[in-house]
């Protein structure tokens, strides 16, 4: 699997770089150098997204196993370090931000069952964010091929969405426990526990429907605050758009993001459509090809930091098992 998302990595590598050779060297670096220290300031926007994120996540766990803000906040920045930049296929950053919040005294069924139910709540969040920027896109687009093929997307994830919270309503890990075993042998049960007493933690998470609720919210407003983002960065190119126009264009890179989420970072599928999603909503092929590279450089400046205090923190607790 690492190998396959390394080589569609590799291939995603060639794609933007095509992307940007097409759109102009000289007319997206000039653009890049217009915006300036604005690429740092819409980068560390990103930021407040997280913040939402975690309002959510950490509304799910008792109070008695509640561990702070900043806490979330970290573990969140790990785990989106991990499956932005490494070959994880989006996965790999919840087993390790799972890991990172038992090694700072958090149990495992609440620690496990939180992100499981934060993940699920995000994803429908994430479709609905993206059906309301699809239902504006067509509104504002008449391209029926693009169109058929958008509503196409939609149609098929919501069964799959559907799909997810029934196995977790009659028992996840029960069900696959067989499974998880056969492939991680004893590491599963020294990892995970108990699969009845998670399955039991994700319902009880859900029966609080106040809290699920709040967390589907936060998460919504995560979603939609990326399109912030998109607006800041298409401001200090000096070609601004409306912030629903940014909605578009945001929902319908997430949709691309996830449909090609084998792809580390979804390299060249988000760059091809801030192109083709772009020049529809009235953008040059330069500066839709700038603002991919700002979504790059953001990817940059706050995934790698994570991915280095990541490596630190495991040296760290692999140092303290052999002293």
């Amino acid at each position: 699997m690492i190998r396959l998302a390394s080589f569609l990595g590799l291939i995603g590598l060639v794609i933007a770089t095509a992307v940007i050779a097409w759109s102009g060297y000289d007319q997206v670096l000039q653009a890049l150098r217009q915006a300036g220290w604005g690429i740092v300031w819409t980068s560390l926007f990103h930021s407040v997204p997280m913040i939402a994120c975690v309002l959510g996540w950490q509304a799910l766990l008792p109070g008695r196993v509640k561990k702070g803000k900043l806490f979330f906040l970290y573990v969140l920045w790990i785990r989106a370090s991990i499956n932005n930049l490494m070959p994880v296929a989006r996965i790999g950053g919840e087993i390790v931000s799972v890991r990172v919040m038992m090694k700072h005294g958090l149990r495992k069924a609440p620690a496990i069952a939180s992100t499981v139910v934060e993940i699920t709540t995000s994803v429908i969040a994430q479709f609905v964010f993206v059906l309301l920027g699809v239902w504006l896109f067509l509104m504002r687009v008449a391209d029926q091929s693009v169109t058929a093929q958008l509503l196409w997307g939609l149609v098929i994830t919501a069964p799959v969405i559907g799909a997810l919270l029934y196995v977790q309503k009659i028992g996840f890990f029960g069900l696959f426990e067989k499974l998880f075993r056969a492939l991680f042998r004893d590491k599963w049960a020294r990892f995970a526990g108990n699969a009845a007493r998670l399955d039991h933690a994700v319902r009880t998470m859900y029966r609080r429907r106040g809290k699920a609720f709040y967390c589907f919210v936060m998460q919504f407003v995560s979603w939609a605050l990326c399109s912030v983002e998109i607006w800041l960065a298409l401001y200090f190119l000096g070609h601004p758009l409306s912030l629903l126009e940014c909605m578009m264009i945001e929902a319908l890179i997430q949709a691309t993001g996830s449909a090609a989420f084998v792809v580390p970072g979804a390299l060249g599928v988000q760059e091809a459509g801030f192109l083709l999603f772009g020049s529809m909503l009235g953008l040059t092929p330069e500066i839709a090809a700038a603002l991919a590279v700002i979504r790059r450089c953001r990817d940059l400046l706050l995934y790698v930091p994570g991915l280095i205090v990541w490596q630190v923190q495991e040296g760290r607790w692999l140092l303290g098992k052999k002293l």
